[in-house]
């Protein structure tokens, strides 16, 4: 029997190295940004769907893992959700595999959870493809996977990591199949022929194998393609997500003595008073800020600062940072850096 329901697979069991010293201690996929784990984010395009209900996660978790399960089944407690632990990690269509226990019938949505796009999924209600993958054109596609589309406007093949920047459509890490069962018989073909690079499988020769089998894929553009792998895109997807959409705060959060310079997202538990917050500033829950100037800056859940100056800053959970007033005595033609 044939399981209608949409299977949403996130591969996210990697260690966060770029995002440290914040993945000591949570997956990147937690990082608060625009008011809300990325993964939460990624969540969101969901709603888009023609019936956000019928679909089921397959989680594919590592690294604090047992973190990631606690907050979906808090957070999404209605939705069917499986958990699979990626113990050795050895690239995204291992992942995929791993969980093939729960993608052997029925339609497939893959997606990456550090990065965050805009689209509607509701087309996928009536989608007559095999297969779509979401691309976005960039400047320079030299450090992402692509896609080769033909006269038909078929896609042809998918290039990992290509030397020439004739072809731009990069991939953007979301992919949707049809039937989730022809994907996990292409990875098996794609280990028993050994096709790795650098010790990892990809999902795009995968792909390659379903291609090669006849398999109809087309594209589907984005126009905004926001990373979360590294601290300074945090802030730029925050500054995006704030722009368009994402900002809001309470004013019971915002005492006498405090001047906020929009776009900020504060969250009503937060206290803040005799400060100047903003441009750009996400606020977590149970978080302090006094005495201070804030800007382009997250604060995670419970964070506590007085007395400083910060910008362009990740602030993590339960973190409590203090500066201290300064008397200057400075003459002409002095420069200083504090």
């Amino acid at each position: 029997m044939t399981d209608s329901r949409l299977k949403v697979v996130i591969p996210m069991a990697g260690l966060g190295t770029r995002l440290r010293p914040h993945t000591w201690s949570k997956p990147k996929q937690l990082i608060s940004v625009a008011g809300k784990a990325v993964l939460a984010h990624v969540l969101d395009m969901l709603n888009s769907l023609s019936d956000p209900q019928n679909v089921e996660f397959v989680h594919i978790i590592g690294y604090l893992g047992e973190q990631i399960e606690a907050y979906v089944r808090h957070h999404y407690p209605d939705t069917p959700a499986h958990f699979v632990v990626q113990e050795n990690p050895r690239g995204q269509s291992q992942a995929i595999y791993l969980g093939r226990e729960y993608l052997m019938s029925g339609p497939m949505l893959m997606i990456f959870a550090d990065t965050l796009i805009d689209t509607d999924l509701s087309f996928l209600a009536t989608e007559t493809a095999d297969a779509v993958a979401w691309v976005k054109s960039v400047p320079d596609p030299r450090r992402f996977g692509v896609a080769e589309i033909g006269t038909d406007g078929w896609v042809t093949r998918l290039i990992e990591k290509p030397t020439e920047m004739s072809n731009n459509l990069v991939l953007v890490g979301c992919y949707y199949f049809k039937n989730s069962a022809d994907l996990i018989s292409a990875i098996e073909e794609q280990m028993e022929r050994n096709i790795q690079l650098k010790g990892e499988f990809f999902l795009a020769d995968a792909i390659n194998i379903m291609l090669e089998r006849g398999l109809k894929m087309r594209v589907c553009p984005v126009e905004n393609w926001l990373d979360a792998g590294t601290p300074d895109a945090l802030l730029e997807s925050n500054r995006y997500l704030l722009d368009h959409g994402r900002a809001n705060y309470s004013e019971h959060a915002v005492q006498d003595g405090v001047v906020i310079h929009p776009p900020v997202f504060i969250h009503p538990n937060a206290q803040l008073c005799q400060s100047v917050v903003g441009p750009y500033v996400s606020v977590g829950a149970e978080c302090r800020i006094e005495n201070s100037i804030i800007s382009n800056t997250i604060l995670e859940e419970g964070a506590q600062l007085k007395d400083l100056v910060l910008t362009d800053s990740l602030i993590g959970r339960k973190t409590q940072i203090t500066g201290r007033p300064l008397v200057l005595n400075a003459g002409d033609n002095t420069e200083l850096s504090i």
